[in-house]
């Protein structure tokens, strides 16, 4: 937006009112309206050698018209003269308003024209395509036609015509007759009576001179502001059909006089104004460079200062360790931060691979167990209503059975070629599988691996190796051990090696019998030996150093055993309960020197294992019952399935029992022999023909209870939970001493004994008169 300067207003004097007053348009409908001429600004000569001004200003009136050069227009006016009130009219400028000077007024229009020639030649420039300059013989035949067209009409106009004194224009006298109103028509002066033209100029003259400057330079100003507004409202209305003489306003041009408006220039006003400003650019200059040399100097000096601190004392060689130490462990950061993504990608990816395989397994058992005593509860409803007739089997269930007779037959191979006679039926753990679910897990977890080897082969071994990284932090403590406890450092080594540690845990199952020992891998004997040199170092006795492995066993390998034991463990599999039971008490034993710290991950370890061993009780414990005429033929499906199933539970039992010494005894009773002893294996028994294979499957259940139960030298009785297993004991050996099995009895009764259930061994041993058996309570 153009800049509009500062308008400012002079008080009016009381008799100028001719020259700051405007026609106003007529209101005829018919007539040609009016259109105000601004005040002409023109200076020449005076009589009395003074100089004369005439200030320009804008019409006042009852509307402020935008400043447009209409007046110019000829070749639209001659049709407006003489038109009707249809037809468009070319707007003139009224000149000649000024009634005293109207005589001499071509002759001055045509000097008032020559001397605004100068000051407005841009605007005449700008509007010369399209506006025309009357001349003064056509602005006085306009007048005179709008005279007569006023005397014509036959009512009188409301509206007050004021005339304006124009500069050089008069009216001859014949015009002055009749363009002069009526008495009615003539105003009312409530003002002094207007001066002349040359009265009011010497007037103005004297305070004028010192108004000049000030005012040229806003008049300057003003005239600059009022070309733009031209300008644009030129660029706006213009168009192919556009007629600048049709406004609707009064329309003027500004004439400038530019010995006024622009102050005096020559060259050696231009040449001290250049001279001056160049003068300033250099003194910017030259502050510039003082201040650009004092930047060098203290760049120099702080430089130097650098240089003599690094090499004169101990303390720049402080800055440079820590320094190092620093970026060292930022970019150890920052290479972590990268391979961590790629780290747990893998270490989904190989639990994924685990975790299918077990499930594949436990919903094989399952579906076989389902399918096997669906098979021969219809042997039996057979059987019962004998009936010749084939037993109908559908294809899957012949295709289930066939397969779980060709898997036991293979473990029958192998045992015999091992030599392993006594296995019991039941016992296996039945995870075989077939060669190509081998085959594709044997890929799969290939391929994992391959993936683990290359997180870190394009890493330092300063960023990737356990041993090198707690190296630097070693250099740490012996140079500076003040700072390094009081940096907390214990703290921060388990979380930096936290990543390290589980790249190599990825291909570590600790559910296989081969699998390598906590305390054998790299990152167990790195910091144990960063422990042990810190502990001859420190001369504190409760270091810092001392937690970090239990620390480290804490947050990073009791949650992977968890997730093992919740997800992946089948208690059911002795190898893997007894690799499982190895692993945990290596890591119990290390943590027990920090009991406070570890004993939420502990407890949550411990946890899961109970609820791992519930769920299976629950899931995976069937010993069906059936008729004894089913059961008394060895070689029956009825009796091998039910043999499978009763040591099936016994072996769950034994493998509940080895956590004895990692799990409360409370927790241990309640399991093994709440659960599983006094609700499935005691039922099964009683079940069951009373023989040697009775005596043989307690003897069994007896050898798998914990010794500790027992150690107890002043105990006569024992655990109440084995309070129906040893009712059973007595009952079995009532029944076996009136049959032909009476030499059985006499291996009941150690087993009374080692359950210390001597009370009722001894009454027992009284009632019979078995006294070649005393000896063996003696012994206890």
């Amino acid at each position: 937006m153009a800049y509009r300067p500062k308008r400012t207003f002079r008080q009016r004097r009381a008799h100028s009112s001719d020259s700051d007053g405007a026609e106003e348009p007529s209101s005829e409908p018919g007539a040609p309206e009016e259109q105000a001429a601004p005040g002409l600004t023109e200076e020449g000569p005076p009589s009395g050698g003074g100089r004369v001004e005439v200030t320009a200003r804008r019409v006042r009136g009852r509307g402020r018209g935008r400043v447009w050069a209409s007046s110019r227009r000829v070749a639209a006016a001659a049709p407006r003269a003489e038109g009707g009130a249809g037809v468009p009219e070319s707007r003139v400028v009224d000149l000649s308003t000024d009634e005293e000077g109207e005589a001499p007024h071509s002759s001055e229009s045509k000097d008032d024209q020559s001397s605004s020639s100068n000051s407005s030649s841009s605007l005449e420039e700008e509007f010369s395509s399209i506006v025309n300059i009357p001349d003064a013989a056509f602005i006085q035949a306009a007048r005179r036609k709008r005279e007569l067209a006023r005397a014509q009409d036959d009512y009188i106009s409301l509206d007050v015509k004021h005339t304006s004194a124009i500069p050089g224009m008069k009216k001859n006298s014949d015009e002055d007759s009749e363009s002069e109103p009526d008495d009615h028509e003539k105003r009312i002066p409530f003002t002094p009576k207007p001066q002349t033209l040359k009265q009011r100029m010497a007037e103005e003259t004297t305070p004028r001179n010192e108004e000049t400057s000030e005012e040229s330079q806003e008049d300057e100003n003003q005239d600059i502001w009022e070309q733009q507004q031209m300008r644009k409202a030129v660029k706006i209305t213009e168009g192919p059909d556009l007629d600048l003489s049709y406004s609707s306003e009064p329309q003027t041009v500004k004439k400038f006089d530019t010995l006024i408006s622009l102050p005096p220039v020559n060259l050696e006003i231009i040449k001290k104004q250049l001279n001056t400003r160049l003068t300033l650019l250099q003194d910017t200059h030259r502050s510039h460079l003082r201040e650009y040399e004092k930047y060098i100097q203290d760049v120099k000096s702080s430089k130097s200062t650098i240089q003599n601190l690094e090499n004169s004392s101990n303390q720049a060689l402080n800055f440079k360790f820590y320094k190092s130490m620093k970026i060292y462990v930022e970019n150890l950061i920052d290479c972590l931060n990268e391979k961590i993504i790629s780290i747990q990608e893998i270490e989904s990816s190989m639990h994924a691979l685990l975790l299918k395989q077990a499930m594949t397994l436990m919903k094989r058992r399952q579906d076989e167990l389902k399918h096997e005593s669906t098979y021969l509860q219809q042997l039996s409803r057979r059987a019962e209503t004998s009936t010749n007739e084939s037993l109908a089997v559908d294809e899957k269930t012949q295709w289930i059975l066939e397969e779980i007779e060709s898997r036991r037959s293979r473990r029958r191979q192998a045992r015999t070629l091992s030599g392993n006679c006594d296995h019991q039926e039941g016992t296996s753990s039945d995870d075989e599988l077939s060669s190509a679910d081998m085959t594709d897990f044997q890929k799969t977890q290939g391929d994992i691996s391959q993936d683990h080897k290359k997180i870190f082969e394009d890493v330092h071994d300063d960023f990737c190796d356990i041993q090198h990284i707690l190296l630097k932090f070693q250099q740490w403590r012996e140079k500076y051990p003040d700072s390094y406890y009081e940096a907390f450092i214990s703290l921060c080594i388990p979380k930096l090696l936290n990543p390290l540690i589980r790249v190599q845990l990825i291909d570590w199952n600790p559910l296989k019998f081969d699998a390598i020992g906590i305390k054998q891998m790299p990152w167990f004997t790195s910091i144990e030996e960063f422990m042990a040199s810190s502990m001859e170092d420190s001369k504190k006795e409760d270091s810092a150093d001392k937690k970090i492995l239990s620390t480290v066993i804490n947050k990073t390998l009791i949650p992977r055993l968890t997730d093992f034991v919740e997800f992946i463990w089948d208690p059911l599999s002795t190898s893997q309960t007894t690799s499982l039971i190895t692993h945990c008490r290596v890591i119990l034993e290390e943590l027990s020197t920090c009991a406070n710290e570890v004993s939420k991950g502990k407890q949550d370890l411990l946890k899961s294992v109970v609820v791992r061993m519930k769920k299976a009780i629950e899931d995976d414990v069937f010993i069906p019952l059936y008729p004894k005429w089913t059961v008394e033929n060895k070689t029956s499906p009825h009796s091998k399935f039910q043999e499978r199933q009763f040591w099936s539970g016994v072996k769950l039992f034994h493998n509940i029992l080895l956590w004895n010494g990692l799990l409360p005894d409370d927790t241990l009773q309640e399991l093994g022999l709440g659960k599983l002893l006094n609700r499935y294996l005691i039922i099964a028994l009683l079940n069951a023909i009373p023989g040697p294979d009775v005596v043989k499957k307690c003897d069994q259940i007896a050898a798998y209870l914990p010794e500790k139960w027992f150690q107890n030298s002043a105990m006569r009785t024992s655990v109440p939970q084995l309070e129906n297993f040893i009712q059973f004991l007595l009952q079995s050996a009532h029944k076996l001493s009136r049959s032909e099995f009476r030499d059985e009895v006499k291996e009941i009764i150690p087993i009374l004994v080692k359950i210390k259930a001597l009370n009722q061994a001894e009454s027992f041993i009284e009632e019979y008169h078995l006294d070649h058996l005393k000896s063996v309570i003696k012994e206890v």
